[in-house]
Parts: C-alpha cells; sequence; structure tokens
C-alpha cells in the first residue's frame, strides 16, 4: 500500500493506494502517524480512499486507530472516494457513525 500526502490551509489529506490488509498496513501505519504528529495544528485529516482497491477488516482497525490519534489533538477526520467495496464494508461496519464521508 502507497500512502501520498499535502497540506492545504488547515487540511491535511491522505491518499491511500493499493489494498489495506493484514500484510500491507504496518508501514502505512507508521508513516500516517508521523504526517499526522508533523501536521498537528491542522483542524482535520481527510482520508481519500479512491486508490483502494481492497478492504478488509484490518482496515477498519487502520481507520479507527488514525481516529483516536486524531482525537488526540483535536482533528476531525473525514473520509472521501471510497470505491463501492470498501463503502460498503464502511457502511456495514458502522464505520461512518464515527468517521463521516464527505459527500461530492
Amino acid at each position: 500500500m502507497k500512502l501520498r500526502s499535502c497540506r492545504q490551509g488547515d487540511a491535511l489529506y491522505l491518499f491511500l493506494e493499493g489494498e489495506i490488509d493484514e500484510h500491507s498496513v504496518s508501514g502505512v501505519r507508521a508513516q500516517c502517524d508521523r504526517l499526522i504528529d508533523a501536521n498537528a495544528g491542522a483542524k482535520c485529516a481527510v482520508f481519500n480512499l479512491a486508490g483502494v482497491k481492497f478492504m478488509d477488516s484490518t482496515g477498519i482497525g487502520f481507520l479507527i486507530g488514525r481516529f483516536k490519534k486524531l482525537q488526540k489533538y483535536g482533528m476531525g477526520m473525514y473520509l472521501e472516494n471510497p470505491n463501492a467495496g470498501a463503502d460498503r464494508v464502511l457502511t456495514l461496519s458502522g464505520v461512518y457513525t464515527l468517521i463521516p464521508k464527505l459527500q461530492g
């Protein structure tokens, strides 16, 4: 899995690409946490999931973990552009009740 990021104003954008599963998530988790720490002054983080091809329960755990980390900094978290498969997993798991999906 690959991670790109950019900061636009008060928002940190994180672009995930590839598969979010137990084999790929550890390196991206650490990279993501470093980016959150380095951008602690941002108001929110937006996780763009357009490039995610597959996500299982490990992906849910990854997102919930980042949500908790962002809460410690008082930052909001949003998800955008999940594909149909990821959207279904996120909907059925109830993730959207914690982490809103941006429409548009």
